[in-house]
């Protein structure tokens, strides 16, 4: 399998990236190749102490860098030889079979989808993220690719998210919940009133009807769906939530003896590898014909190890085909695809 990894995006760029790349060296084949993608001035020199498998690895050049605050579109039309624009490039030709980015989100977003298209059957993709729960993980899709969506956006995002979790985090028949104001039938607009309906209609989608943000957190799903607005402000707001709770929970146990104190540090450091969104590598962008993952702009060699191998496991697993053979057996279609 060939990975193609952007070692210009995100914050800790490229020293991070192409660390995180070396440690994933070792738990990948010998038929397995990666491909970092950047300035070779700045890539090749850091990869020097590298002693073995260096055949694994190749430089592809692209001299130019989007930064993390620049405007998508515009930035991807002034930067072609960019290491978001090339990577994408590179999946485009057939050159790669996944590509991997900690760069601008909304950079990645654009050019993976001009450049791979979508999977046969996909209105829209959507972007997927892994939330560690005490009650096991849940897989929310959108969290930001589709902030204006239709019914049938929403419908899809829980079929992908359902084969996600299924044969990627091994949960045998994922509930499904579609996020509104409120567990009614009747809450919610219009979107998600149409989105509801087709995902009850759909017996093998196991929908266990709308959930509330809490429920995320209290065992009630096992994928969540929303528009891409909502579920950013979501993983934002559950990324500051975590920290901000740790970090008060250190400075109560620090006003404590320090005896006390040190005898906590390790049931918190349990605690937080539990709810640390690293372990899951980045989130995978369904629906696309071809394997993307968009990693947290503030992704270090931890996050891209685990990236680079769920992207292996993804492709092998063959979730795309999974996804275009469950799409084209159901009957739920748009209303302007319903036969008149």
């Amino acid at each position: 399998m060939r990975i193609a990894l952007d070692a210009m995006g995100g914050d800790n760029a490229p020293g991070e990236i192409i660390a995180g790349a070396i440690e994933a060296i070792e738990l990948l084949s010998e038929n397995d190749e990666l491909i970092l993608v950047g300035p070779k001035d700045r890539i090749e020199p850091q990869l020097s102490s590298l002693s073995s498998r260096k055949s694994t690895i190749s430089v592809v050049d692209a001299p130019d860098v989007i930064g993390m605050d620049e405007p998508p579109i515009e930035s991807l039309r002034k930067k072609p030889k960019s290491s978001i624009g090339v990577v994408a490039k590179l999946a485009k030709h057939g050159r790669t079979d996944a590509i991997i980015s900690a760069g601008n989100t909304g950079a990645c977003a654009a050019a993976f989808q001009m450049r791979m298209r979508n999977l046969s059957g996909v209105n829209r993709p959507g972007i997927a993220v892994v939330f560690p729960t005490i009650d096991g993980p849940v897989t929310i899709c959108d969290v930001g690719a589709n902030i204006a969506c239709k019914p049938i956006h929403l419908y899809q995002y829980g079929v992908m998210a359902k084969i996600y979790s299924r044969h990627l985090l091994g949960i045998e028949n994922p509930r499904v919940g579609l996020m509104s104001i409120g567990s009614e039938d009747a809450k919610g607009n219009e979107v998600v009133k149409q989105a509801r309906k087709m995902m009850k209609s759909d017996e093998k989608m196991n929908f266990v009807g709308n959930i509330e943000g809490r429920d995320i957190f209290r065992g009630i799903c096992d994928v969540a769906v929303c528009e891409g607005f909502v579920g950013n402000v979501i993983l934002k707001l559950t990324e500051g939530l975590v920290d901000g709770l740790f970090k008060a929970i250190k400075h109560e146990l620090l006003q404590e003896k320090l005896r006390l104190a040190l005898k906590f540090k390790p049931v918190i450091k349990r605690i937080y590898s539990k709810y640390d969104y690293n372990e899951y590598g980045g989130a995978l962008l369904l629906g696309l014909n071809g394997t993307a993952l968009i990693c947290h702009g503030s992704s270090r060699r931890k996050t891209i190890k685990n990236a680079i191998l769920a992207s292996k496991k993804f492709y092998t697993e063959k979730i795309n085909d999974k996804i275009i053979e469950y799409l084209s057996q159901t009957s739920v279609r748009a209303a302007d695809e319903q036969p008149s």
